[in-house]
């Protein structure tokens, strides 16, 4: 199975033109929203709509009485508009005011395979499923019978290479958080083994109950300029991309390297590019030196929400060759990168290591978060990484869909071919309104390129009925669901072009 997620399934046509039929709807299914539904090259299951169609500006007066509503209970300064689930189908999302909008972000790169996909609401419709969906157990206490095989069938089905166990989690954060733990855990047992120690002392045992050394260690994690990790309290210490997300909050002293900043295009800055990954990689390798207790890093393949920063598969080789040749252990930050929409299902297997990550976390698209070990990681005694819930049997159900439809639809082919045509297309309009647009860049269809005006396109660009979010300083950044195609990013690129035109 594994095999024919990782092969091509299909060649698209990018640049054929769009072709429009209608699909056979499931009877269980909301009615869709006015228009025939488009075929697109894999098409949505049951069909979607032809276009966005804006009937008042967004938010409207209905998504603004719901908030304010809402404000009532909780702070809503982040909330864009509310959503008509019911009425939104693949990739176009329906507000409460009736406005149809193109989803370029896809609720932060977390709703894979679209609204309303039947195979996704077969998941709830199916009566075999009715306990795993009315029961919330505690994993790591009380598994449902098949939870054993149903991780072996999904989770591990996609393992990424030369990793071969896995911890589910509640969120991306959670797994992050986590997967430091077992960092600290299995360097502070590796270190214990070669003194001859075969457990704690008694000393660690009781120090650790008062947050004093021997008990407590001083271990760090390394982490990189721009770097987002989460918003739990030891993530935020690995995390560099906004002052609001850190501020005020206590945090600790750890080491943080420079991250490339690559001057595009690549291939007319191929000498300078290289010297700054080299810069970058001196800088790592220098923290790591000067600090014995630098026990781990911890890197995203795309640096997203800190401007959707990239590096070359080069540096990031060179990288983990100096982690292990300094025994600090590597951990792979896939949380928005992974499954699927780099073009691989994992983004880091680009990189072509010769010696895979200590740990791999994961979350958001596939619908259930948690990370990826080598078996050295796994820790020595239960209840060192445990939690009530340690995640949600329901959420490998959804997990399963999402395989089995880029298994049969050949997701992995189209987010690499779209995202060609994504990428094309914002190179030609970048040549079209030089010093509009410019830095094109991405993998797949998690592109990205800088605006001189970027808050002011990103608002136009939803009055198009294109939503559309942002990072860094300057950046849009794309972040589609994985039944997006060369039709939908026509629709994108049409919209933007007009933006452009009127900036």
């Amino acid at each position: 199975a594994r095999t024919m997620l990782r092969a091509a399934a299909r060649r698209l046509a990018p640049a054929a033109p769009a072709t429009w039929r209608f699909h056979t709807r499931l009877a269980s299914m909301p009615a869709l929203a006015e228009e025939s539904p488009v075929q697109s090259h894999p098409a949505f299951p049951g069909g979607e709509p032809t276009g966005p169609s804006m009937r008042t500006a967004c938010p409207g007066p209905e998504s603004e009485r719901m908030r304010a509503q809402l404000g009532a209970t909780q702070e809503t300064g982040a909330v864009k508009y509310f959503v008509d689930m019911e009425k939104s189908r693949g990739n176009y999302v329906v507000d409460v005011d009736g406005n149809r909008m193109l989803d370029m972000f896809s609720h932060i790169a977390s709703l894979p395979i679209g609204y309303n996909n039947p195979h996704m609401l077969a998941v709830f419709q199916n009566p075999a499923n009715l306990t795993w969906l009315a029961h919330r157990p505690a994993l790591f206490n009380l598994p449902p019978a098949g939870w054993a095989e149903r991780i072996q069938s999904t989770l591990m089905r996609v393992a990424p290479p030369g990793l071969t166990h896995v911890t589910t989690q509640m969120c991306g954060s959670c797994a992050n958080e986590n997967a430091m733990k077992q960092v600290y855990i299995a360097v502070a047992n590796a270190r214990r083994a070669a003194t001859g120690l075969a457990g704690p002392t008694a000393e660690e045992l009781e120090s650790s109950m008062v947050n004093r050394s021997p008990g407590a260690k001083p271990y760090k994690i390394m982490s990189f300029h721009g770097a987002f990790h989460g918003r739990t309290h030891g993530c935020l210490s690995i995390t560099h991309s906004k002052p609001i997300h850190k501020l005020d909050i206590p945090a600790y002293d750890w080491p943080i390297a420079p991250f490339p900043k690559l001057v595009y295009p690549l291939a007319n800055n191929v000498e300078a590019n290289a010297a700054e990954e080299e810069r970058c990689l001196a800088a790592a390798c220098a923290l790591m030196d000067a600090d014995p207790d630098v026990v781990g890093l911890i890197v995203e393949p795309v640096q997203a929400e800190g401007g959707d920063n990239h590096a070359s598969p080069s540096f990031f080789r060179k990288l983990r060759g100096a982690a292990s040749e300094r025994g600090v252990k590597f951990i792979v930050d896939e949380v928005q990168t992974g499954c699927v929409a780099s073009g691989l299902f994992w983004a880091h297997e680009a990189w072509e290591l010769d010696d895979p990550p200590d740990a791999v976390t994961f979350s958001k698209k596939m619908q259930i978060a948690g990370y990826y070990t080598k078996a050295d990681m796994v820790p020595d005694q239960p209840y060192r990484v445990f939690n009530t819930w340690m995640g949600d049997p329901s959420k490998v159900l959804m997990l399963e869909a999402v395989l089995e439809c880029v298994e049969r639809d050949g997701l992995i082919d189209n987010a690499r071919e779209t995202g060609d045509v994504l990428k094309g297309g914002l190179e030609a309009l970048a040549d079209a309104y030089p010093g509009k647009l410019m830095n094109v860049r991405g993998v797949g269809t998690l592109v990205a390129a800088d605006l001189a005006e970027r808050d002011r396109a990103v608002k136009e660009l939803r009055a198009e009925g294109v939503d559309i979010a942002f990072c860094g300083e300057a950046a849009i950044r794309c972040r589609p669901g994985l039944y997006f195609t060369p039709e939908h990013a026509r629709v994108f690129l049409d919209a933007f072009d007009r933006v452009l035109r009127r900036m």
